[in-house]
């Protein structure tokens, strides 16, 4: 027996992934909830920060599914996307809320250049500026709560990297 077998299902690497992606898609829901409930319309970098979500949230959703190498290259683009999805948010925070545009930031670019905005748009429209959209949320920077699900998501998956 293992010490996976052992631990409770909660600690294993099968489970934490799907936590993972639970939380993953939660944070996209709240997003959305928030958007079209509360009118707090997204600015490219908060749209970015969804996409990260959700490939972090299918990434997860695989490497839960698989067992071995998979699992593990899984759980290391999972970390490498949580590590994006925090700059991106520190990147709003600091640089993009004081700025008056952001057409042709790399968050602009990457959401135009895969055509998300065009063919999903009620989850990945654009529609405020960086400045326009800047929002706090029990006088939290939304995009605070953003990092912080980044930072946890990052701490769940790293024990999938473990060898059984």
């Amino acid at each position: 027996m293992s010490r996976y077998d052992a631990a409770p299902a909660w600690q294993r690497p099968a489970a934490r992934l799907l936590l993972v992606a639970f939380i993953a898609l939660a944070a996209v829901a709240a997003a959305l909830f928030t958007q079209h409930r509360w009118g707090m319309l997204p600015c490219p970098w908060c749209i970015l920060q969804r996409v990260i979500f959700v490939l972090i949230a299918a990434l997860a959703l695989t490497g839960a599914a698989a067992q071995g190498m998979v699992r593990r290259g899984a759980a290391v683009v999972v970390l490498l996307l949580a590590g994006c999805g925090v700059a991106a948010a520190l990147w709003q925070h600091f640089v993009a809320a004081a700025s008056a545009s952001c057409n042709l930031t790399l968050a602009d670019r990457v959401i135009s250049g895969l055509e998300l905005d065009s063919r999903w748009p009620q989850v990945f429209g654009v529609f405020a500026s960086c400045a326009d959209a800047k929002a706090d949320l029990a006088r939290v920077p939304y995009e605070f709560y953003s990092l912080t699900l980044f930072v946890l998501l990052a701490v769940l998956a790293w024990p999938a990297l473990r060898r059984r």
